[in-house]
């Protein structure tokens, strides 16, 4: 099991319980109240990209720019975010987009009320929009302190938990569409991160599409490099490079004498803009 997000004994008994191209208007149609807004350019990169706990250093990177991954997903905030991150800074951020990497902003927000296991932020029903409200303005805030501008996507991290909880999963999606409402108001574009199982289905799945995300990442382990052939959901939605597909985890995976355990993601969704 991965170990990125939360611990791995949380992660366990969470999930048992339950080539760039600029487009400028891709991965729009299933957001909405974005139409009054001048938006820059969506950055799309499709490919292999990974994620791994801590972002590594700067000569890792450089190792590691074989041409197989063509970018790399960074967490670079929220209370219940699992690893420190000593090279995460404006410079690496800017070093490694001069590289050629693309990357993708992750945050780990505040986690529902009927998910098992502690976390240092749960959304309650009385905080769910005012929480998402904040959670979204810290994640602006650490992007752009990062160098990642506005335009950017930032992809928001929901571990699994019961969504059959009718009450908890109405609480889960009051947070996200505050959450990604105060992204939009700020002109970063929105993207979640969640289990096929639960915190993705919730989204894919919802009769209400009003304020949910225009980006959907989801964790399915079946090993396949895609983002088609094994999606669960309407393929009507999320087209037009928006989806994002987690296939393996807890790769150990060497180049140029670095090290690093990852996990492995087929990519063709929206990225930040650095620079």
């Amino acid at each position: 099991m991965s170990n990125h997000r939360l611990s791995r004994r949380g992660r366990y008994i969470a999930w048992s319980a339950t080539g760039v191209v600029v487009v400028a208007g891709a991965g729009m149609a299933a957001q909405t109240s974005m139409a009054t807004t001048t938006w820059p350019a969506q950055r799309t990169y499709t490919g292999r990209a990974f994620d791994a706990c801590t972002a590594p250093s700067l000569a890792a990177m450089k190792a590691w720019n074989t041409g197989f991954y063509g970018a790399a997903a960074v967490y670079i905030g929220g209370k219940n975010r699992g690893c420190a991150q000593p090279n995460l800074t404006a410079s690496w951020v800017k070093s490694v987009n001069s590289l050629g990497w693309k990357l993708i902003p992750l945050y780990v927000g505040a986690q529902p009320p009927c998910q098992t296991g502690s976390n240092p932020e749960k959304l309650t029903t009385s905080t769910a929009a005012s929480l998402g409200a904040s959670n979204a303005n810290d994640a602006v805030a650490k992007a752009s302190a990062l160098g990642m501008k506005a335009g950017s996507a930032i992809y928001l991290d929901m571990e699994p938990y019961d969504f059959t909880n009718k009450a908890c999963n109405d609480a889960v999606l009051t947070y996200v569409r505050s959450f990604t409402k105060t992204l939009r108001a700020k002109t970063y574009r929105a993207g979640y991160y969640g289990f096929s199982s639960s915190s993705a289905k919730a989204i894919a799945t919802a009769t209400d599409r009003t304020n949910l995300p225009g980006n959907l990442w989801y964790a399915l382990w079946d090993k396949k490099n895609t983002t088609t052939t094994d999606w669960p959901w309407d393929p009507k939605l999320f087209t037009d490079h928006s989806r994002a597909h987690q296939y393996m985890v807890n790769s150990k995976e060497s180049r140029g004498g670095y090290p690093i355990t990852v996990d492995r993601n087929a990519w063709d969704a929206p990225v930040a803009l650095v620079g």
